[in-house]
């Protein structure tokens, strides 16, 4: 643990209106929590920032002294690269200011503010942009990675919706980015993860969603794995830009509209959610409900608020997790097979497998126009394994590698890049293809000394 004077630690305090907290201080430990309870690291300060200058601050502290950096935004990353250790971590949860723009449909959302936060401010005008599916997430980590949610077949990635942003940068200073305004930079932004700076101001185009959409769940036995994934993958190719359907596979929570009994039970779970014309909402998902004997479902017009928060329960913090994850440009039979039997093997009752539905939107925009470039992904698979004991760590973590090595022939070697693990970082080329040299030169340009590194780093050319 590096040893900072308390004089200095001082001096950084009168420099900023936040707070800095110390390892002695009661609420470190606190502090340096992130959701991931695998993640148990020591920096040396914390400094909550309240506003830019804070973090223009903090940059400097850092780079006067030589310590590293990490940036915490809402600190949901699964690396969890929001904490490193004897590090100074510049921490932006308090800034969590969300202003929505009803007639420009814009939103000038600050970096600790979390989707439901987001989703609280822009649904009060029934706007809304792509943004995830689990409302403790934080906006600007799934921003940066590229970001994608429940609309995104409707209107694109995160970014593909990002207008602009402030940047403090590596020299402390603060810039303006958009597609005029170093447009390079803006670029790299957009699904470059934090290798650039620290964005302390996002703004978004808004779309007309909600406030109410249709969906729901429909939930299958698995034992009807063979019929269900088949006509599941046939809907999707044809399904239309307003419809999503992701597939869960895992152990039955104990769903309200569930029977008893089936409640851990290993099940098909598919979350659907059709943002048209509500009156066309039922027949839209109808075929959903048709693609064998449900355990149940609970299918109707909800509030999309509730629809973004209806995973929350399954993704709480403090537990433990390890994620790998494909992206695949369609789903054969041996891959629907793997899947089903790793199901079949789940080492822990909280473990699933998301299938995220991505293709419409998401497939159209050229993938170098953004530093994502993932747009030939119809699907993106993530293995979740999560769990509570440590003793369990290296067989739920195994699980999770050997069903990814099943998989690995039948994907496209690509992957989102927010679904890093913290021990995969010779998959960030995988995750940029061929927009990875280009982002490097970025780097070279705004972070030659790779001061921002905490994270899935992008070295330097």
């Amino acid at each position: 643990m590096i040893n900072i004077p308390v004089e200095t630690i001082d001096t950084l305090k009168t420099a900023v209106r936040g707070k800095v907290i110390a390892p002695t201080d009661s609420e470190y430990d606190e502090a340096r929590k992130v959701w991931n309870a695998t993640i148990d690291r020591r920096p040396a300060l914390i400094v909550r920032c309240a506003g830019t200058a804070d973090v223009i601050a903090a940059l400097g502290f850092a780079r006067e002294h030589g310590m590293l950096l990490s940036i915490r935004g809402g600190a949901h990353n699964i690396a969890g690269s929001a904490v490193s250790d004897d590090a100074l971590m510049i921490d932006l949860s308090a800034m969590k200011s969300v202003r929505i723009d009803p007639q420009a449909k814009r939103a000038y959302v600050e970096p600790g503010a979390l989707l439901s936060d987001f989703d609280h401010e822009a649904q009060a005008f029934g706007l809304a942009t792509p943004l995830g599916i689990n409302s403790t997430t934080g906006v600007a980590g799934l921003t940066l990675g590229g970001g994608f949610g429940w609309i995104s077949r409707k209107y694109g990635v995160t970014v593909d919706n990002l207008v602009a942003a402030d940047i403090v940068t590596a020299d402390g200073k603060l810039r303006r980015v958009s597609a005029e305004s170093e447009p390079e930079l803006f670029w790299a932004l957009r699904g470059g993860g934090g290798n650039f700076g620290v964005v302390t101001l996002f703004e978004f185009r808004l779309h007309e969603v909600g406030p109410q959409v249709y969906g729901g769940l429909v939930v299958y036995p698995l034992e009807q794995a063979d019929q269900v994934l088949p006509k599941y993958r046939a809907f999707m190719a044809d399904a239309p830009d307003e419809s999503t359907v992701w597939a869960v596979m895992r152990l039955a929570p104990p769903l309200p509209f569930l029977p008893p009994d089936v409640h851990g039970k290993p099940v098909i779970a598919l979350a659907c959610c059709y943002i048209g014309e509500m009156e066309n909402g039922a027949k839209a998902l109808q075929a959903v409900r048709e693609f064998g004997t449900p355990y149940g479902e609970h299918v109707g017009p909800m509030p999309f608020t509730a629809w973004q928060k209806a995973f929350d329960p399954l993704l709480t913090p403090g537990a433990r997790n390890y994620w790998k994850s494909h992206n695949f440009s369609a789903l054969d039979d041996e891959t629907l097979r793997i899947l089903t039997d790793a199901v079949k093997a789940l080492p822990s009752p909280h473990c699933e497998i998301f299938i995220g539905a991505m293709a419409g939107q998401t497939n159209r925009i050229p993938a170098d126009a953004t530093a994502y470039a993932n747009r030939d992904s119809a699907f993106t698979i993530n293995i979740h394994g999560r769990w509570t004991e440590a003793a369990d760590d290296e067989r739920c973590t195994q699980w999770a590698r050997d069903m990814f090595a099943a998989l690995t022939p039948h994907a496209l070697g690509s992957v989102y890049v927010n679904f890093l693990t913290g021990d995969e970082g010779d998959r960030v080329k995988a995750a940029y293809g061929p927009n990875y040299e280009r982002l490097a030169q970025v780097k070279r340009r705004y972070d030659p000394e790779n001061v921002f590194r905490s994270n899935q780093n992008i070295g330097p050319a």
